[in-house]
């Protein structure tokens, strides 16, 4: 009759998505060299924590600005753990391709292995969407 059901609760994030904030003119502006700097730091102190500081280690796999929140002090906190994985150390952690396009690991879409690494691409592009104002695309295809 009771099942045990695991439930992540968040403060209330009133800036809502990093997404949102980049694209919103008035909030964007408002973002100088040293609040995304912050927001960057916050994002990789996130996925250290998941990756090195609990056991076993927990991928996200699918950070991208939509799943990053802000509260009104642009703290950064990562959002929808729905398609998160642990890692299990003696097995492949073989997977179906998860996550945003545009963010996903070039690397996991070949193999179909789930490993930090996937996050870290995916914090690489985040970050150069912070850096830039806008999603970095362009410069992600031409490097290919």
């Amino acid at each position: 009759l009771h099942r045990k059901c695991m439930f992540l609760i968040y403060e209330y994030m009133e800036m809502g998505s990093l997404f949102c904030v980049l694209r919103t003119d008035e909030e964007a502006v408002g973002l100088d060299w040293a609040k995304r700097v912050n927001i960057v730091k916050g994002m990789a102190h996130a996925l250290s924590y998941l990756h090195h500081d609990c056991t076993p280690p927990i991928v996200h796999r699918d950070i991208s600005s939509n799943n990053i929140l802000l509260n009104l002090e642009l703290e950064a906190f990562v959002a929808d753990f729905g398609v998160a994985r642990l890692l299990n150390f003696d097995s492949s952690n073989r997977t179906l391709l998860a996550g945003t396009y545009g963010y996903i690991a070039p690397e996991l879409a070949y193999t179909m292995v789930v490993t930090e690494k996937s996050d870290v691409y995916s914090f690489g592009v985040v970050a150069l969407e912070v850096l830039m104002g806008k999603h970095p695309g362009e410069l992600l295809s031409s490097s290919s």
